[in-house]
């Protein structure tokens, strides 16, 4: 649907390889949620269940579009951009990885998430200039003409926006490991701008306003239909997401005892719990 180009019936290399990765993803993932789950701690279903409804929906994405047209392509553009990354962030596959995987496993992911680049690309500034100016680019300027005549660019652009949408999903609600994330309060005024972003773009291509789309008017007002509505559902669920996988910081600030002048005996030092140690 979004990267396939020309009729309905062919198979470009990206689509086939995308597929083909998805597939073998879903195998991976499923041996070792069931190998989890055998054990003490136990696996969710619902986050298997979670990553297979996210590599359907990014299967349906890149298949071929089932009709042609300026309408189908933001519909794909939704799917890969919004529902399947944010299905894919519930399902917790670095979680997954660093309990199945060797401690050398642990150790480089771990090198990774405190990396400097990794607090760079998560961070909400960021994310946000890439979602809501990725899609202003594409729209408003001749980025869409030129990912129509070329398959590079046009897969290059829907990598960019996956990426992109798994890793705001991530910050808003995603329950892996990362690096340091904002807290809830942040997090929600990120996710209001993004709303607030995603709105004005879909009502500018309502009204055919600085659009650079080659297509009919009725097509782009159908695009921006799709894109307000579905994108508000998308949102809806990722604020959902939060809510549902918040959890209240109960980490209190010890103050030192003083000991007893009377007594002459020192107080014991306060002991940190884990999550306070952690923080």
């Amino acid at each position: 649907m979004v990267l396939a180009h020309g009729s309905s019936t062919s198979f470009p290399v990206a689509t086939v390889a995308t597929i083909g990765l998805a597939a073998v993803a879903v195998v991976v993932y499923c041996a070792a949620a069931h190998r989890r789950h055998r054990e003490a701690r136990g696996w969710n279903h619902w986050r298997t269940a979670s990553f297979l409804a996210g590599m359907v929906i990014l299967a349906v994405a890149v298949g071929p579009a089932t009709a042609p047209g300026f309408g189908s392509h933001m519909l794909g553009h939704l799917l890969i951009g919004m529902f399947a990354p944010l299905a894919i962030v519930l399902s917790a596959p670095v979680t997954l990885l660093l309990r199945s995987g060797p401690p050398q496993v642990g150790r480089f992911v771990g090198r990774i998430l405190r990396s400097s680049p990794a607090h760079l690309v998560t961070n909400p500034i960021v994310l946000l200039v890439a979602n809501i100016g990725g899609l202003a680019a594409l729209y408003f300027s001749p980025l869409f003409a030129i990912s129509q005549r070329s398959d590079i660019v046009h897969t290059a652009i829907h990598i960019h926006f996956f990426v992109v949408g798994y890793l705001f999903a991530w910050l808003i609600a995603g329950p892996d490991p990362g690096p340091g994330r904002p807290g809830v309060r942040v997090r929600l005024v990120v996710l209001g701008v993004a709303i607030a972003g995603h709105a004005v773009i879909a009502q500018l291509l309502y009204a055919g306003a600085f659009v650079a789309v080659d297509a009919p008017a009725d097509e782009i007002r159908a695009g921006g239909t799709l894109m307000y509505y579905w994108g508000d559902i998308a949102e809806i669920l990722l604020a959902l997401a939060l809510l549902l996988t918040w959890r209240p910081d109960h980490r209190q600030t010890h103050r030192p005892i003083r000991p007893r002048r009377s007594s002459g005996i020192s107080a014991p030092a306060p002991r940190l719990d884990g999550a306070a140690a952690a923080g």
